[in-house]
Formats: structure tokens, sequence, C-alpha cells
């Protein structure tokens, strides 16, 4: 797969935005991207050092699975999505917001 097909979008969110502030003494903030349904964590943790230019310290993912919506008189679903939140190294800070 790709490097630039792992990566589909950050998700920029109330909650994404306040982790990436978010900073301890072992490492840095935390960001949230939706990837590639059928990537995993190394895919990603690769991708996003070499996209970025940042040292990635853990990778954690999950799916999301559909919701049900209405539409006119039908029911349908909206899609699934992976998503994966990357913490990077404590020296390392990715712009998004």
């Amino acid at each position: 797969m790709d490097l630039y097909h792992t990566i589909i979008r950050p998700l920029v969110t109330e909650k994404s935005t306040h982790q990436a502030r978010q900073e301890t003494r072992l490492h840095g903030g935390t960001y949230s991207f939706e990837v590639h349904p059928e990537a995993n964590k190394a895919q990603v943790k690769d991708a996003v050092e070499k996209i970025y230019g940042v040292k990635v310290v853990n990778v954690r993912t999950s799916n999301r699975p559909g919701k049900v919506r209405r539409y006119r008189y039908k029911f349908g679903h909206t899609r699934q999505t992976k998503k994966a939140i990357i913490t990077v190294d404590k020296d390392s800070h990715i712009d998004l917001f």
C-alpha cells in the first residue's frame, strides 16, 4: 500500500485539537487520523513518520462501524471507517491546526 493512500485525512474535532496540545514529560501530543481500513499499525507509523517528519511513539487503532441513517423513506448506513490515534515524541509536533 502506498504511503499517501494509508492516511486518508486528519480528524479535526474538538477532542482531537485538545489532545494535540496535551504533553507530558515522556511524550508529546496525540493526533487523530482516518486511515485505510486494511492498514496495520506498522504501515500507519511509517506513513506518519515519512509524510510529517516526526518520531512516532505509539499507534492505537479502532474500527468505527457505520451508523443507521434515514434517507427519505428508507434506512441506509454510513460507511465504516478506521481511526488511528498517533502519539508523537516529546520533541516532535505536527502543524495541523
